[in-house]
């Protein structure tokens, strides 16, 4: 099967669903045949941008890294699908100029949907001053202003945001 690369760049708050999303998106992708790989923030941290704390900074030099991995799977035609916060605009922005083939897909819940859901504690503990510049809490998330795609998961099931993402990636022919 000839396939065409893209990155599925999967953005929002912490516990928004974006790696569940994509989770469920890779797992039809693979069920079709298709070659993809998951680039999730939380495992790059532990791996490749270990070196990187949480400043904006950092933040944007994690995203550049990211981008550039899923830039040089994209153009040997792989679907690489991204799980990231990716709180700023201009570094998402800059990340979709440099693949070219990309998806920008918004895993938009409420700041009180994501702090129910969060079972790492994380919100309580940047709440209680334990973790400083948490996005959504005492760091800025800035909202794409033309996502390709948006995922409600505070309105819609897993499965919904799921097929949104895959009717939009054949919509787009990257898949059929």
């Amino acid at each position: 099967m000839l396939q065409r690369g893209v990155t599925v760049w999967f953005t929002g708050l912490s516990g928004a669903g974006k790696t569940t999303v994509s989770r469920v998106v890779a797992g039809e992708l693979r069920s079709l045949g298709y070659q993809i790989e998951i680039l999730d923030d939380d495992l790059l941290r532990e791996n490749l941008t270990n070196d990187l704390g949480f400043s904006k900074a950092d933040r944007d030099e994690n995203i550049r890294r990211i981008g550039f991995v899923a830039k040089l799977l994209t153009r040997n035609d792989v679907i690489v699908l991204v799980s990231a916060v990716s709180p700023y605009r201009h570094i998402r922005e800059e990340v979709r100029n440099s693949i070219g083939n990309f998806i920008e897909v918004y895993v938009n819940a409420s700041l009180d949907i994501c702090e129910k859901r969060d079972i790492k504690g994380l919100y309580q503990k940047a709440r209680a001053g334990q973790i400083k510049n948490f996005t959504g809490i005492d760091d800025p998330y800035e909202p794409p202003l033309n996502p390709t795609l948006e995922c409600r998961t505070d309105l819609e099931t897993i499965e919904e945001s799921a097929n949104k993402v895959l009717l939009k990636m054949a919509e787009l022919g990257y898949i059929n």
